[in-house]
């Protein structure tokens, strides 16, 4: 599988490049022309737009707060040679964004391609041989695991595909493609977050602004800085007034660092650094109470207020639809055809917005690289922490479900996991920012998020998370939290599954996953079955 690996090779690195793949021509000139729009007779254009508008409306509309104007514009850019962690930790830590990302689940990485600090007074040329040998190393790690790991892979999708001596080659060959993908899912949790990944991003014109203004609220400052930086002068090139009529910059001061006086007393508390993290760490996950996801919050009335709000839209009282009846209405899928949509519609279907009024929150605990991928359901928002500021000296890690019946691979794993928080606080103790000693840290590494959303969109979020093709941790948390629904409103919950179970005995195709199928009657037993793999 890995016979064109080289084993223990320098890693390859370079700054990060982006590119402007489309935008509008006149940025600046729309703006101002939407602006003028609100109090014309007529739709302005930007060809109309003169030196004193742009001067007078473009001040008015920027520093007084009416920010939309700004948000017609959009950008697409192409973004290289940047880190997962810069990713998760900035890139995709608000809602306001389109990405396409390349995938770690599907992508066999066979170089080690990584993002390295650049040499300065707390970098050495010292501390950076230990960084970059710690990365090498990792990808060791990876191409090791991801050759352990593919017998098992093989020996439970054969189960499940029924392959044997007398199967067509073909199907055998799929089979064994699928394995090595199943090898590499989890051999990327020792990958380390300085991993560099590619992407297309597309942001709002107002977004870029906020984006340049908060470049330092995240744990990778210096790369956020060089590539909203770069974003930000690829827009200049366009159109320079853009940016350069407001002249924003950077924001020095964080209120988040100022954590760092309390860090600096509980270290000295503690006697180490690191250990007042563990010990958040160890409450947060004693308050889990051995879940995954655990309900601590929710809209008590959610049932009676979901009911409401649907007969406000339809104009019914209750006594011509109980609250039984219209929560039916909205959740049944033989009675909602919008269930069944795959282009997910609940936000611009009248009756589907009564589900907005009700809430649920979760605290997790997932893994890093697991945790990238959650996020990714915007309307889902977390609080995800600095990882600057919940900081462990000791490893603190997730291990994938398909390590835990290979001793072999597993004395790996931990192995790896060991090796790398080592690494970490060998550069601390020589002095060495955190923000740059916490590149080596795994995508295993343990990330605990609080996380807020309605049931219109965690509805959408467990649809497609309770599907055995979802990443293995956020299936497991989505379970989780369906569990708790039934146990708090069991009525809301009848008909939430993935969609082969909201789909069966009303349309067809059942699954939806195509090709993709997992092999598994998930609609027959859910949610009474067991994930395989």
């Amino acid at each position: 599988m890995f016979e064109g690996a080289r084993s223990g090779e320098l890693v390859e690195t370079a700054p990060p490049r982006v590119t402007l793949r489309n935008c509008f021509a006149h940025p600046f000139d729309s703006a101002i022309a939407a602006a003028r729009t609100c109090y014309a007779s007529k739709l302005i254009g930007p060809e109309e737009i003169t030196d004193k508008q742009r001067l007078n409306i473009g001040a008015g509309t920027f520093y007084s707060g009416h920010h939309t104007v700004y948000q017609h514009a959009h950008f697409e850019f192409g973004v290289e040679n940047v880190s997962r962690q810069f990713v998760w930790s900035f890139l995709h830590a608000h809602p306001f964004y389109n990405s396409e990302q390349q995938s770690q689940r599907y992508v066999r990485l066979d170089r080690a391609h990584a993002y390295i600090p650049p040499v300065s007074l707390f970098f050495d040329e010292g501390s950076r041989d230990i960084y970059e040998r710690a990365v090498a190393r990792a990808w060791d790690y990876y191409r090791e695991l991801s050759a352990l790991l593919v017998p098992d892979a093989r020996s439970i999708l054969s189960d499940i595909w029924h392959i044997g001596p007398m199967s067509h080659p073909k199907r055998a060959q799929k089979i064994e493609r699928s394995a090595e993908k199943r090898a590499i899912e989890v051999a990327r949790y020792v990958l380390p977050l300085a991993a560099f990944t590619t992407m297309v991003h597309t942001v709002s014109g107002i977004v870029l602004h906020r984006l340049w203004r908060m470049s330092t609220a995240c744990d990778t400052p210096n790369e956020a800085r060089a590539v909203i930086g770069a974003m930000v002068a690829h827009v200049r090139e366009v159109d320079a007034q853009f940016f350069d009529r407001f002249g924003t910059e950077p924001l020095e001061e964080i209120p988040e660092w100022g954590s760092h006086e309390r860090l600096k007393t509980a270290a000295a508390t503690d006697g180490r650094n690191g250990a007042h993290h563990e010990s958040f760490a160890s409450e947060f996950d004693s308050n889990l109470r051995g879940k995954t996801s655990r309900l601590i919050d929710y809209s008590a009335n959610a049932p009676a207020v979901a009911a409401q709000a649907y007969r406000a839209v339809v104009g019914l009282t209750e006594a011509q639809c109980s609250n039984a009846e219209a929560i039916d209405i909205l959740l049944n899928p033989s009675r909602n055809l919008y269930r069944l949509e795959t282009l997910n519609v609940g936000v611009h279907a009248p009756m589907m917005r009564a589900l907005q009024h009700i809430n649920y929150t979760f605290a997790k605990k997932i893994s890093h690289t697991a945790d990238s991928q959650d996020q990714r359901h915007r309307m889902v928002p977390g609080s995800r922490p600095l990882l600057a500021l919940a900081d462990t000296r000791e490893p603190d890690f997730i291990t994938p479900q398909l390590l835990l019946q290979n001793p072999q691979a597993r004395e790996v794993y931990e192995r790896s996991m060991q090796d790398a928080w080592d690494t970490k606080n060998q550069l601390l103790d020589r002095g060495v920012p955190l923000e740059f000693a916490l590149y080596l840290l795994p995508n295993a590494k343990a990330v605990r998020v609080v996380e807020t959303g309605s049931l219109l969109h965690l509805l959408h979020k467990w649809t497609m998370r309770t599907c055995f093709n979802a990443q293995e941790e956020i299936y497991q948390s989505s379970m989780d939290e369906l569990e708790q629904l039934r146990e708090v409103h069991p009525e809301l919950a009848r008909y939430v599954g993935p969609p082969c179970y909201v789909r069966a005995g009303v349309t067809t195709p059942i699954c939806t996953e195509g090709a993709h199928f997992c092999g598994i009657k998930v609609w027959l037993n859910f949610p009474d079955i067991t994930r395989p793999i």
